[in-house]
């Protein structure tokens, strides 16, 4: 016999269910093709998580060598977003990221065959070039197949499927080097660049998809003039050197500090990416309707993230780090959605591949830089003082935040 208090379980369950599936809905059909093109591409991305192995156990490279290619891997990425925002403003989205995929394919299968020091820092250089291209034409195909009013939950879909990519990656590429060693890994994942393409061509042919948000711009503006957009990136690069903490400096902290395993850290890892996959469209989908301004979203998001590393140094329990994943997740979750929406609006006022290429940029400056600035202070200064300079940090991003809320407002009451 079935208890009453099943339904009283059961009926909130469903209605939550339900109220998880209705903030997806109003999304266009391009967005999901685009959603599944990422989910494609990102899981196909799985060389990276294993590239330091490959080229330490497999090549026998000294570990000051890995990290010249991983400074190399970080410049290539740099390039490419900048390079991807131009060529997306003089050739159109669609062509770059056709061509971005392919060319990330055919690189990928053809690393393999580097094993000379030089060599390999210039194809991980060239390879990231070309697969960082993407970026930026992405981000400009994702606010054209977007409603004005649903952008930032269309980047949400789009963080699921990078977030869904990335965890799925790593536990192919583990199988895979497993079964067909790494040579394996380096075909399956040109291939699935190149799947993606091919996709790509299918759904996404600009005859086929339908464009719901077209910017034309007569007199395009260059994101390099627009002051209050690089008070704006300059707050990304703070934020992003902060987060990028969570994955370098952070899992040493896990281990050296609370003696955590190599699977008790993948644990806390993996719960922020099954976090965001089950609760950041709702959470979105909640905070539109708060009366906030994107900035102050972004700001809140960031502060999140600030106290999330200064609450390592308040307790010595183990349970500190499952609170502290938690406040980062929930600062990612309501951070990147709207910052990514502030930067596709921002980018009608002129051309939107060097708006969006900036903003990719950002976080590109923060890979080549902040792993190894987090490295240095906690070997200098040990890990409380990082934490509180990683918080201290986070503050600066969000004073620039609001000083950038005070300019737009400033501007708006000038054309008034």
């Amino acid at each position: 016999m079935i208890s009453p208090g099943f339904f009283y379980v059961t009926v909130p369950m469903k209605k939550l269910f339900f109220s998880y599936l209705d903030s997806f809905q109003g999304l266009s059909r391009e967005v999901w093709w685009l959603a599944l093109i990422t989910l494609i591409n990102r899981a196909g991305t799985m060389v990276i998580p294993f590239l330091s192995l490959y080229l330490t156990q497999d090549l026998g490279f000294t570990l000051e060598s890995v990290g010249v290619i991983m400074s190399c891997f970080g410049l290539g990425s740099l390039i490419g977003s900048w390079l991807g925002g131009k060529l997306t403003d003089r050739y159109g989205y669609y062509k770059v990221m056709v061509v971005s995929l392919i060319a990330t394919g055919i690189l990928f299968i053809g690393i393999q065959f580097l094993s000379d020091y030089r060599l390999l820092c210039i194809g991980i250089l060239v390879l990231m070039i070309a697969a960082d291209a993407f970026r930026p034409a992405s981000f400009v195909a994702l606010s054209a197949y977007s409603k004005p009013e649903n952008k930032t939950r269309s980047v949400t879909l789009i963080r699921l499927a990078i977030n869904l990519g990335f965890s799925a990656g790593p536990a192919l590429g583990g199988i895979i080097i497993a079964t067909m060693g790494y040579p394996g890994l380096f075909w399956v994942d040109g291939s699935t660049c190149i799947l993606a393409s091919l996709l790509l061509l299918v759904v996404l042919h600009p005859k086929k998809a339908k464009v719901l948000d077209n910017i034309r711009n007569d007199a395009p503006k260059s994101a390099y003039t627009d002051m209050p957009y690089w008070l704006f990136i300059v707050a990304m690069v703070v934020f992003s050197f902060t987060f990028v903490q969570y994955f370098s400096t952070v899992p040493l902290y896990y281990n050296e500090v609370h003696y955590l395993s190599e699977y008790q850290i993948g644990l806390l890892l993996g719960m922020n990416g099954f976090l965001i996959f089950a609760f950041e469209m709702p959470l979105i989908k909640f905070m539109e309707t708060r009366p906030w301004s994107k900035i102050t979203h972004i700001s809140f998001g960031m502060f999140l993230v600030g106290v999330s590393f200064a609450i390592f140094n308040f307790s010595s329990w183990a349970g500190i780090l499952v609170v502290g994943m938690l406040l980062m997740t929930l600062g990612e979750m309501i951070a990147f959605p709207f910052s990514n929406a502030f930067a596709m609006d921002r980018a009608k006022r002129g051309n939107q591949g060097e708006y969006m290429a900036l903003y990719t940029m950002a976080f590109s400056v923060a890979h080549v830089f902040a792993h190894n600035s987090g490295m240095l202070s906690v070997a200098r200064f040990g890990y409380d003082v990082t934490w509180y300079g990683v918080a201290f940090i986070c503050l600066l991003g969000i004073l620039l935040l609001l000083l950038l809320k005070r300019v737009l407002k400033k501007s708006v009451r000038t054309v008034l």
